[in-house]
């Protein structure tokens, strides 16, 4: 079970190079667009990772216009756990999302399940350029121990209630 006290959001690559070259790269930017809006206004921590954005460019627009004071951690390993400058803080539940899900989303959860943080894969809000290389990478995290979520389910069950004000901004992002 996710928890606000121990979750930080890891954006993994949903860079501007993959929009003609993933499946569904506009509806997985808007779902990675809502978990950006919906941990900021929760103010829970969110990492963010361009993979060599001189080739990729930056951070799709979806992305990227929720991300306020987060700077992104420019890197060539695939891997967003051996970025320098990649960290989430003190927390030891890792939301991720991005691009893509059979390379750098697997091998960043790989890395982080053997530091033992608890990965949870926002299964909406990440792509490959083939289903089946998607499926493949969504595999071998789940067998590797990561729990496979949605962004509603994610969102939600941080939430923990439907009371006060964060709940009527999460409820209008997932409408």
């Amino acid at each position: 079970m996710l928890d606000r006290s121990r979750a930080a959001l890891a954006v993994v690559d949903m860079q501007e190079g993959f929009r003609p070259a993933v499946l569904d790269f506009e509806r997985v930017a808007g779902n990675a667009g809502i978990l950006v809006q919906g941990f900021g206004a929760m103010r829970l921590p969110i990492a963010l990772t361009e993979q060599y954005p001189k080739g990729l460019g930056p951070t799709a627009p979806e992305v990227a216009e929720h991300l306020k004071g987060v700077r992104p951690v420019e890197k060539t390993v695939f891997s967003a756990a051996r970025a320098n400058g990649f960290h989430l803080g003190k927390r030891d539940q890792a939301v991720l999302c991005g691009i893509e899900t059979h390379v750098c989303v697997w091998q960043t959860a790989s890395d982080l399940l053997d530091r033992g943080i608890e990965v949870h894969v926002v299964s909406d809000a990440v792509t490959s350029r083939t289903g089946l290389n998607r499926d493949v990478g969504l595999e071998r995290m789940r067998a590797a121990g990561a729990v496979l979520t949605s962004v509603e389910t994610a969102l939600f069950e941080l939430l923990g209630g439907a009371g006060g004000p964060e709940f009527k901004t999460i409820q209008g992002l997932i409408k």
